[in-house]
C-alpha cells in the first residue's frame, strides 16, 4: 500500500550572497513578500498539500527562521495586547504561524550541494516518501505545486520532478532539462536530465524546478554517493541521485505543473518582480499600487 506523504524537507542553509549586506545577519529565506517571508509561501503551500512535519535544513545565522515558526513571544503579545481591538487580529495570527506543522531543525553539515540537506534530514524522514524543496524557489499554481506531484505519486508510488516549460536561453543554463516518454498530458517518465545544458544542448523544453518528491530509495542511493564523491567535489542531487536511479531503470517522472506561475526569489531582479506581482494580487493594496506605478511610469 502506498504510504502518504507527510513529511517535506526544506533547504535553507545558503548565504544569499546576491542580496548582501542586507543577508549579511538575516537569511535570505526571511526576506519579505510585502508582509510575509518567502519560506513561510512555502510552509503554507506544503502544509495545504498535506504536509505534517517540515524538516529546515539551516546554517550560520539563521536563528530567526526558528524564531519566526516558533509561538510569540510574550513582549510581542502584550505590545499586540496594548494596541487594543486593531491589533488583536494579529495574535491569532502568529500562533497560526507556529501551528502550522511540526517543525524540527538540522544545521547542515557535509559537502556543498543540493544532496547534503536531504542526507542531513535521513533520520528524521525514516522509510517515507517525502518532499524536498528550496525556501527561495515559488510556483503559484490551483492546486499548488505540491498537492499536483503528491496526487501523481499516489497514482504511480514513483519520484515526480515538478517541472515547467522554459524558453529563454538564459533558462537552459540555470536548470536541470528533462527528457523522457510521454505517458499523460504534461507527465514524462524520464530517460534524461542534464544539469545546465545550455540550449543547443538542451534535450527538451521542461526544466526540473522548485523541488523533487521522492521515495524512500533514495537513500540507498545517497550512502552509496557519500561514499564516493571525490574531495572538494559538489554533491548534486542531479548526478548522484537521479541519474543513477534513471540508470538502474527505477521509475522518474517530470510533471509540468499546471495553471502555473513560477517566482524565483534567489536574485535580486526577480525577487522584485515577485513583490510586484504579489503586492498587485492583494486587494487591500493593488489598487493604489497599480495607480502608482501608472504615475510613476507616464515618462
Amino acid at each position: 500500500m502506498t504510504k502518504k506523504v507527510t513529511k517535506a524537507v526544506i533547504a535553507a542553509a545558503g548565504f544569499g550572497t546576491r542580496f548582501l549586506p542586507q543577508t549579511k545577519a538575516m537569511p535570505k529565506e526571511m526576506l519579505p513578500i510585502i508582509d510575509k517571508p518567502v519560506i513561510q509561501y512555502v510552509v503554507e503551500d506544503l502544509v495545504e498539500a498535506g504536509i505534517k512535519d517540515i524538516i529546515i535544513v539551516t546554517g550560520y545565522s539563521k536563528r530567526s527562521i526558528e524564531d519566526h515558526f516558533d509561538t510569540p513571544n510574550e513582549d510581542l503579545l502584550n505590545n499586540l495586547k496594548a494596541g487594543g481591538k486593531a491589533k488583536l487580529h494579529y495574535i491569532h495570527e502568529m500562533k497560526e504561524i507556529a501551528n502550522l506543522a511540526n517543525f524540527a531543525y538540522v544545521r547542515q553539515k557535509g559537502p556543498y550541494g543540493t544532496g547534503t540537506p536531504i542526507a542531513n534530514a535521513a533520520h528524521l524522514i525514516g522509510d517515507e516518501p517525502f518532499i524536498y524543496t528550496f525556501a527561495d524557489d515559488l510556483i503559484v499554481s490551483k492546486p499548488n505545486p505540491f498537492k499536483q506531484i503528491i496526487d501523481l505519486y499516489y497514482k504511480y508510488d514513483a519520484v515526480i520532478l515538478p517541472c515547467i516549460s522554459i524558453s529563454e536561453a538564459k533558462d537552459y543554463d540555470r536548470y536541470g532539462v528533462i527528457a523522457g516518454n510521454e505517458v499523460q498530458r504534461g507527465l514524462i517518465r524520464i530517460n534524461q536530465i542534464i544539469e545546465k545544458p545550455g540550449k543547443e544542448n538542451a534535450p527538451s523544453n521542461l526544466a526540473s524546478v522548485v523541488g523533487y518528491l521522492f521515495t524512500p530509495n533514495v537513500f540507498n542511493y545517497i550512502d552509496k554517493a557519500i561514499n564516493n564523491i571525490p574531495e572538494n567535489h559538489e554533491f548534486y542531487a542531479t548526478d548522484y541521485i537521479l541519474e543513477p536511479m534513471i540508470r538502474d531503470g527505477l521509475s522518474v517522472y517530470g510533471y509540468e505543473i499546471q495553471n502555473s506561475q513560477r517566482y524565483d526569489t534567489g536574485n535580486v531582479v526577480d525577487y522584485l518582480k515577485t513583490v510586484f506581482d504579489f503586492a498587485l494580487d492583494r486587494e487591500d493594496i493593488g489598487d493604489e499600487l497599480r495607480d502608482y506605478f501608472k504615475r510613476k511610469l507616464i515618462i
